[in-house]
């Protein structure tokens, strides 16, 4: 049988205290409702269908989802009236989650859509036990079997005494569901239209409805403001966290690194403390990264050192060392070998294999050859006052210690410069230069070395 899922994300969240809607809070890299909607993903289901607000309509689709738009938001309720007024009426069965409830993993999700079909029931809902007082709605029964579902805002004192509550996932055979959504009324505190009255209704009308329940309650997490937020965040880092070092990563000290979900890491590379990894990040085999670094949205090749530095947008390849103090940005691509030393910038450069820039330099829009070497205070002048341009290095080119290099220039193959120059022209390849401007150096004869 066909499953689909709805994502509820209508919420103002404005426990928040923002003007961004609480489901794209960003966890871990991602936004609140992207961890969800991976976690449905995962509990294989593809058909996935997101209540949002107008304004969200755009990033939901962004995020591979169909919206349905809830304005105003009248409650889950009235979320899922418009939710199975836009799924197809082909029966099936609808999973039903909240997107405020990032740390939901896929295994619990799968499990309601299993006990709801291995029961044949109409519902099948997660429940939780939790430490008193919680907001959570309270799972009313009689007998053992659940009678109905009581919101916090409508429970006497006796019922927010009970401490199983529901979890808000679901899994609805969809015609039950759709026979139930159209009596719901707005007979509560909160004037709105509850989803979990469906729960009472199917059991007055004889529907079976069965329980899972969460063992840990940290898969059940819902975010309501920023304390919650940041409960959540580190729960979700500690999972990330875990599951890299369970596939051969040596996170030195789990308190002090942060890890975003979509990073990869190759098995035996050691992170050290106070290490940032955000964003697409991509880590080879047998790395060594920080301490005090920060890597976003960048690749690293296998057996490459990287200590206090910061790598943004930019392609590192194997076997090679950044920093300490070094940064690297805007798309550059240091090669295998290279070495990018203490306090030197490279910004959108190529940096040739074996190359190195060892101290205190910036490398700006230059494309530097194999095994070249820039000397200390070597600066590429990049921008003339309205545009950027280009320096090219060629190979084994050595330029010497606070060279200028005023661009657009190319230095040919084996040359040199000495140190101080202020290069403004071209130079050919094995030609050496000094001075301000540089020009060539005489080249001695044999009697002028005797």
């Amino acid at each position: 049988m066909s499953v689909r899922a709805v994502v509820l994300a209508a919420g103002k969240g404005t426990r928040m205290k923002s003007r961004t809607p609480k489901v794209f809070f960003e966890l871990c890299g991602l936004p609140m409702i992207a961890h969800v909607l991976a976690a449905v993903r995962e509990a294989g289901v593809e058909d996935v269908w997101v209540v949002a607000a107008p304004e969200a309509r755009d990033r939901i689709a962004a995020l591979g989802a169909r919206a349905v738009v809830q304005e105003p938001a009248s409650g889950t309720g009235h979320a899922m009236q418009l939710a199975m007024e836009a799924l197809p009426n082909d029966g099936g069965a609808v999973l039903v989650v909240s997107a405020d409830m990032p740390t939901a993993p896929p295994q619990l999700l799968r499990e309601v859509i299993e006990k709801r079909a291995a029961a044949s029931s109409c519902l099948a809902l997660v429940v939780a036990r939790v430490p008193l007082p919680t907001n959570f709605g309270r799972v009313l029964r009689n007998d053992g079997r659940v009678k109905r579902i009581v919101e916090n805002a409508d429970a006497s004192p006796v019922e927010r005494a009970i401490d199983e509550v529901n979890a808000g996932i679901y899994c609805f055979d969809a015609t039950a569901l759709r026979a139930q959504l159209g009596a719901l009324a707005p007979r509560n505190a909160q004037r709105e239209l509850y989803l979990t009255d469906c729960v009472g209704s199917i059991v007055a009308s004889g529907g079976a409805v069965e329980t899972v329940e969460a063992l840990d309650i940290a898969d059940v997490m819902g975010i309501n403001d920023r304390a919650e937020l940041a409960k959540a965040r580190a729960e979700l880092q500690r999972r990330i966290l875990e599951r890299h070092m369970l596939a051969g990563v040596t996170i030195v000290d789990p308190l002090s690194a942060y890890v975003d979900a979509e990073v990869r890491i190759g098995a035996d590379t050691v992170i050290e403390p106070h290490t940032h990894l955000r964003g697409a990040t991509t880590i080879g085999r047998g790395c060594s990264i920080g301490p005090n670094t920060m890597l976003v949205d960048s690749s690293v090749g296998d057996g490459t050192r990287i200590i206090y530095s910061i790598v943004r947008d930019s392609a590192i390849g194997a076997a090679a060392s950044i920093g300490p103090f070094a940064h690297v940005r805007g798309n550059a691509a240091i090669e295998d070998g290279a070495r990018i030393g203490n306090f030197v910038e490279v910004k959108k450069s190529r940096v040739g294999r074996g190359a190195k820039a060892s101290h205190l330099s910036y490398l700006g829009d230059a494309d530097i050859g194999e095994d070249a070497n820039i000397g200390a205070g070597t600066i590429t002048c990049n921008f003339d006052g309205k545009t950027k341009n280009t320096t090219k290095i060629g190979k084994r080119a050595s330029i010497g210690s606070n060279t200028s290099l005023i661009a657009p220039v190319e230095i040919g193959d084996d040359a040199l410069t000495g140190a101080g120059s202020v290069v403004t022209r071209d130079v050919g390849a094995g030609e050496r230069v000094a001075g301000n401007p540089a020009r060539p150096l005489a080249k001695k004869h044999k009697a002028d070395r005797t």
